[in-house]
């Protein structure tokens, strides 16, 4: 969440900010509560001060009538005392509700828009667009999935519900193949693997800015717990250092989980969210990184980069998409999208995205780190990204490497992983 004395002193650009997102959120209340709250904070200041002289008086009592007499002002005065103490946590519980629903500030530079509308496409990957021959229609990946007998949704439909699936033959082997294709990947390039939870307590989802339960939710809760499934990785590594902190030395700390996520995906529906593409469980390869406020803009970067290097080896085309200010997450400060061309389709769809998440999740988490030799500590900066969201990954992987005689080819960075290079229609 933001500082509260920054959006008290920023208070006009605090406000222009939540109208570029679309959020509406009552800054001028929270205003109006802190307000009351300071002047009531001074209040108990000068009520603590007077009993103290209070305590202190009644020792220098000349008779037991004054003694009683003070004795009966100090009361009064701890029970003003306790009422006001109360009033004071009331007050900030109400603002603090308000303070963590407004969202991150937003860089400069992104682009501002309602929704996703306004994404701003900055840049293309390495691979062309597909060509086939005149008058071949691709299918798309639902199709080949029955005709290849890789998938099968009406299964998963009648175990699970829609939105669920199995997938079987070689679909398994490309989704384990892509899961090790991204970990080597991060590895070699400085990341410590892990495999997460894939549950996590409500504090720790609202800390990295998901809200667990509501209409709104995107979560599925435990009923009678305080456990909810995860939606990504990017929650319980999050997670790992809350109300922690760390030193400096440690840092930057470059973590890629390997986790299942659950999304209701409520609201779903239409051409552009069928098969795999809007799912209720997927497997997903995820980078984080805790690091300084200094670091945060070049590891965004170096983020982005890392999903450019992964999608550009499995050789998908795709449109790197600056996101605009409407369709930002509450915690991102600039998020970037890779969108592969999906050929059953016939246009770009999401398969990555990767956020600067500022400071913001970590006042909410309490994650700080210090640095030797200084007094206090400092709020760490998180930021994360998509490696893989096997779910889409093979979605993309499938409908670009299929070839008009009925087989996919299977791309040339996954082939170490598994023993085929193609996809032939079964007998």
């Amino acid at each position: 969440m933001l500082d509260r004395k920054f959006i008290l002193e920023n208070l006009t650009a605090v406000k222009e900010n939540c109208v570029n997102r679309n959020v509406e959120v009552d800054v001028d209340q929270l205003v109006e509560l802190e307000n009351v709250r300071r002047e009531k904070q001074r209040e108990l200041e000068k009520l603590n001060q007077e009993s103290n002289i209070l305590a202190k008086a009644i020792g220098k009592c000349a008779t037991p009538e004054e003694r009683d007499a003070k004795k009966e002002e100090g009361r009064l005065c701890r029970e003003k005392i306790t009422a006001l103490t109360q009033e004071i946590k009331d007050l900030e519980t109400q603002a603090l509700a308000i303070q963590i629903c407004i969202p991150n500030m937003t860089h400069p530079d992104a682009p501002i828009g309602v929704d996703d509308a306004a994404n701003k496409p900055i840049g293309y990957g390495k691979t062309p667009l597909p060509k086939w021959s005149e008058g071949f229609k691709p299918l798309d990946h639902v199709e080949l999935g029955e005709k290849l007998d890789l998938i099968d949704f009406e299964s998963g439909a009648r175990v699970a519900g829609a939105g669920f699936y199995f997938l079987k033959n070689e679909a398994v082997l490309l989704e384990l193949a892509l899961e090790q294709f991204a970990i080597n990947k991060l590895v070699k390039n400085g990341f410590i693997p892990m495999t997460t939870p894939d549950l996590a307590r409500n504090d720790v989802l609202n800390g990295v800015g998901y809200i667990p339960r509501g209409n709104s939710s995107q979560i599925y809760s435990i009923e009678n717990t305080d456990l909810s499934l995860i939606a990504t990785a990017e929650i319980t590594l999050g997670g790992l250092l809350a109300n922690e902190t760390i030193d400096s030395e440690r840092l930057p700390l470059k973590l890629c989980g390997l986790s299942h996520c659950f999304r209701t995906e409520a609201g779903a529906a239409g051409r552009a969210s069928r098969g795999l593409y809007r799912v209720h469980q997927f497997s997903k390869v995820e980078m984080f990184v805790f690091c300084k406020p200094e670091e945060c803009e070049d590891f965004h970067q170096r983020l982005l980069e890392m999903e450019c290097e992964i999608f550009d080896d499995l050789e998908i085309p795709y449109q790197i998409v600056d996101t605009a200010t409407g369709d930002l997450g509450g915690p991102a400060y600039r998020k970037y999208d890779l969108e592969a061309w999906m050929p059953g389709r016939n246009a770009y769809g999401e398969v990555t995205s990767t956020s600067n998440c500022t400071d913001y999740q970590a006042r909410r988490l309490n994650a700080r780190y210090k640095v030797k030799g200084e007094k206090g500590s400092h709020y760490l900066c998180t930021l994360n990204g998509t490696a893989v969201a096997i779910s889409r990954a093979l979605l993309a992987v499938l409908e670009l490497g299929q070839q008009e005689d009925g087989t996919i080819v299977v791309p040339k960075a996954l082939r170490p992983y598994v023993d085929f290079v193609t996809i032939q229609p079964k007998r």
